[in-house]
């Protein structure tokens, strides 16, 4: 494919996918549902539906949705480790999605499986080695999260984890984590990737289906209200401080247990999962870290803390992932705006550099 973009913004992403723009919707749980998804793709940039808290039959009827609104290139977010990971991919591949992106490195067999029926691989990693992993798998490109970015997340800086991914692979590197604006895709591009990600941002437009009253939270935080805290799910996550992540972080062992319990339990109607796939899920999620059961069930915590704020809007029971830019957004514009903004500042800021024309 070929991208319609010209000048700067017209990159190895935009020609790898055919978007117009190098500009990435992230899969965000609960989020980047149909809506959001088919928005960013008419807008010009790669919109990327989140699939794992959807049932498969779910995905398939998502995806169909998806075209029915845009003739724009789109992808599939899936979680690598999920026991049913094949059927995923399969419906991929049998609904005609062009890219599929990972939350974490998918194994060298799915990728092969996708690159065989011309899906365009783009894992999201968050270290170098993983990075180098993927590349050496045949991933076509790869997006590289640092620190900033929001929910599960790393402790190394965008600022210093993409330029040693750019170095280290040879396949187009997409930023994330810490981006908002045509500065920040300015600034990556000088670091050598090919676009940016952006969740937070794109979470918080008029497109999106988050509750008003929870958008409305997000706009009130300033960066010192975004922290990162283990007690949701036994992994570092980035999110809203509220009362609840106080809750969670002040709980105890027993109280931990009988809500994963309880959240794992509605985790699983809504998924269609069985409990010996949360199980191996929430083994898998750990990569054979020292458990306690606990831990093993709150996997599954995450998904519906998340959905209870983000879908039902109860901020006093869920919890809001959320990138540190949380701090620096004040609006919400559609995602055509809000592209449009990204690009002009891009430009404003190109030619503001010494020397520029």
């Amino acid at each position: 494919m070929s991208g319609e973009g010209s000048g700067p913004f017209a990159t190895p992403l935009t020609e790898l996918t055919g978007v117009r723009y190098p500009i990435v919707q992230t899969g965000m749980g609960w989020v980047a549902g149909p809506r959001l998804v088919s928005a960013s793709a008419n807008a010009g940039a790669l919109g990327v539906l989140a699939s794992a808290t959807m049932s498969v039959e779910r995905l398939r009827s998502a995806v169909r949705e998806v075209k029915s609104r845009t003739d724009a290139p789109f992808g599939v977010n899936l979680r690598a480790d999920a026991a049913d990971a094949g059927e995923r991919v399969r419906v991929i591949v049998e609904e005609g999605v062009p890219v599929a992106s990972f939350a974490l490195a998918p194994s060298k067999d799915l990728i092969a499986r996708l690159k065989d029926a011309g899906v365009i691989v783009i894992p999201s990693v968050g270290a170098r080695r993983h990075a180098e992993k993927v590349a050496a798998w045949g991933a076509d490109a790869v997006m590289v999260q640092g620190g900033e970015g929001g929910g599960h997340t790393g402790d190394v800086a965008t600022t210093v984890l993409l330029p040693q991914v750019v170095d280290a692979v040879g396949i187009p590197v997409i930023a994330a984590g810490g981006f908002h604006d045509g500065r920040g895709l300015v600034a990556a591009l000088a670091y050598g990737a090919v676009g940016i990600g952006m969740g937070t941002r794109f979470l918080l437009t008029s497109d999106s289906t988050v509750p008003d009253a929870v958008k409305a939270r997000y706009l009130a935080a300033g960066v010192k209200d975004v922290t990162v805290t283990t007690r949701v799910d036994g992994l570092p996550h980035r999110m809203l401080r509220t009362e609840m992540v106080d809750s969670l972080e002040h709980s105890g062992r027993a109280a931990a247990l009988l809500r994963s319990v309880r959240h794992a339990a509605a985790f699983r109607e809504e998924s269609g999962a069985s409990w010996l796939q949360l199980v191996r899920d929430g083994l898998a999620m750990k990569h054979g870290k020292e458990l306690t059961w606990s831990q093993v069930l709150l996997a599954a915590n995450t998904p519906m803390l998340l959905k209870a704020s983000l879908v039902e809007g109860r901020t006093d029971i869920g919890v809001m992932a959320s990138g540190q830019v949380a701090g620096l957004i004040d609006d919400l514009p559609s995602c055509a705006e809000l592209v449009d903004r990204v690009l002009e500042e891009a430009r404003t800021a190109l030619k503001s550099l010494p020397g520029a024309d």
